[in-house]
């Protein structure tokens, strides 16, 4: 296979002056068109081993190795050494060599290492995705959550701050963010730290980092809410309609959103037959039953709605 040099090549043919060339790929050559002097012959093609016919087969076999990451501290870029004891060929490893590779993997992870920062990075991020790991968090969120405490290092805003503080916190604003928001207490219980730690912290994330994150909406936590109680689609679209309903009234204006997806949900479940105690929703919600009945009742005043099943008892 040849492929010819355009003239706007620098390279010179020392012979003739030429800067016509042809480059044989599968003997490894440079050479001059005009007088056939080798000018190269250890030439490397620099594309890919494969061949291919079309742009879509292209497309479908181009490879770009591992993509980057900021849920490492290196951003996945690093070479990666397997703690299995298997060679690439899949055996096993020799007990003669073991000692020896187990020396390798552990300069491997100091090396990787340098310095300080790294050292807070790699120990924040771990923990980030042990956190996110119990609260069920997808990968981009994760990502959204680790370029945020990033930010937070570059501008030594965690000085004096524990790291779970920060990470929780970072978790927290990531939700926000992507509107997909969690609650301050199931954030406290997976990162094992008081509501009040991750609270100051949110607060001083969002201002010294200029987050500007958007009020949270009652309809964000319907979706998650029936999911933990087992509602099916029909109470979600009825609790959704009833929160539209009340925000155009202006009676949710001010009021906590989890308390007001929380009593939502209790009217929808109710009239569509599927009922869940106010005692079961709190606890989802992670809100009083007080909190749920004072919502219920300014809702459903104004929305015209009697329920048969209310909880007369409460």
């Amino acid at each position: 296979m040849s492929k010819k040099i355009d003239e706007d090549q620098i390279i010179k043919c020392p012979e003739c002056g030429s800067t016509h060339f042809i480059i044989d790929y599968e003997r490894g050559e440079m050479i001059c068109q005009n007088c056939g002097f080798v000018i190269e012959d250890s030439f490397i093609d620099q594309g890919p081993e494969w061949r291919a016919f079309d742009s879509e087969q292209e497309e479908k076999r181009a490879r770009t190795g591992a993509p980057m990451t900021y849920l490492s501290h290196d951003k996945g870029l690093a070479t990666e050494i397997s703690w299995s004891n298997k060679d690439s060929y899949g055996k096993r490893i020799p007990h003669r060599n073991r000692a020896q590779i187990y020396r390798v993997r552990k300069w491997h992870q100091r090396i990787r290492v340098s310095n300080s920062a790294e050292r807070n990075l790699s120990i924040a991020l771990q923990e980030l995705n042990a956190i996110s790991s119990k609260m069920g968090i997808p990968k981009d969120i994760r990502e959204t959550a680790a370029v945020i405490y990033r930010r937070a290092v570059e501008k030594n805003l965690i000085r004096g701050r524990s790291i779970e503080s920060i990470v929780a916190a970072s978790i927290y604003a990531a939700c926000r963010q992507v509107n997909m928001p969690r609650t301050l207490d199931e954030v406290a219980k997976s990162a094992e730290i008081s509501k009040k730690k991750i609270g100051r912290s949110y607060r001083h994330l969002t201002k010294e980092l200029k987050l500007n994150l958007k009020p949270t909406l009652p309809t964000s936590y319907i979706v998650q809410f029936c999911s933990k109680l087992n509602l099916d689609k029909s109470v979600q679209d009825e609790a959704e309609k009833i929160i539209r309903k009340a925000g155009e009234l202006g009676i949710i204006s001010g009021k906590g959103p989890t308390g007001v997806a929380a009593a939502a949900i209790y009217i929808a479940s109710t009239l569509k037959n599927q009922i869940r105690t106010q005692k079961e929703i709190a606890e989802v919600a992670g809100v009083t039953e007080v909190t749920i009945r004072n919502r219920y009742k300014e809702i459903s005043k104004y929305l015209g709605i009697e329920l048969e099943n209310k909880e007369e008892a409460q």
